[in-house]
């Protein structure tokens, strides 16, 4: 499969937003709150600050995946991350080569962008498949753990009855 990589535009916000909640119950067993994930992706196509969206394209035009990425300053390195997030590729275009293309895609930006030093993400710890991907993108473990609160309400476990 031919695979082609393009902004995200407005029209894309459904595909984004269903790709980000299957993305989640999938890989995180987490179900996301319908409107508030349509309404983070909305603000996000509309203000490049918050996150940019990169869609793939099959060779009939149709969206099999999709990748945002957002933004983290640095002052040990003077520079800014960009951070991969809300990375879905659809069930049957798996295999096929779409997140090698959408990360190539942000890391050839990101290398020719002056003040960006590097790409992060985060990869759930059991999920094996997803970090053998990324290293096989070039990328390893950075040493870090990520802490968080969640104050959203926005995110209940998949796992724990409705």
């Amino acid at each position: 499969m031919n695979v082609r990589i393009r902004d995200a535009k407005p029209s894309d916000q459904e595909f984004l937003a269903h790709g980000n909640e299957a993305m989640a119950l999938e890989t995180e067993h987490k179900r996301l709150d319908p409107v508030t994930i349509r309404r983070g992706v909305a603000s996000a196509l509309a203000n490049a600050a918050h996150g940019r969206y990169f869609v793939a394209e099959d060779d009939a035009g149709n969206a099999v995946g999709q990748l945002m990425i957002t933004y983290e300053w640095s002052d040990w390195r003077n520079g800014q991350f960009w951070w991969i997030q809300s990375v879905y590729v659809v069930p049957a275009a798996r295999r096929g080569g779409v997140f090698r293309a959408l990360y190539d895609h942000v890391d050839t930006l990101a290398r020719s962008t002056p003040d960006v030093v590097g790409l992060r993400l985060y990869v759930e710890l059991d999920n094996e498949r997803a970090r053998r991907t990324y290293e096989r993108c070039g990328m390893h473990d950075g040493g870090y753990r990520v802490m968080e609160v969640d104050h959203s309400g926005a995110i209940r476990d998949a796992r724990e009855g409705d």
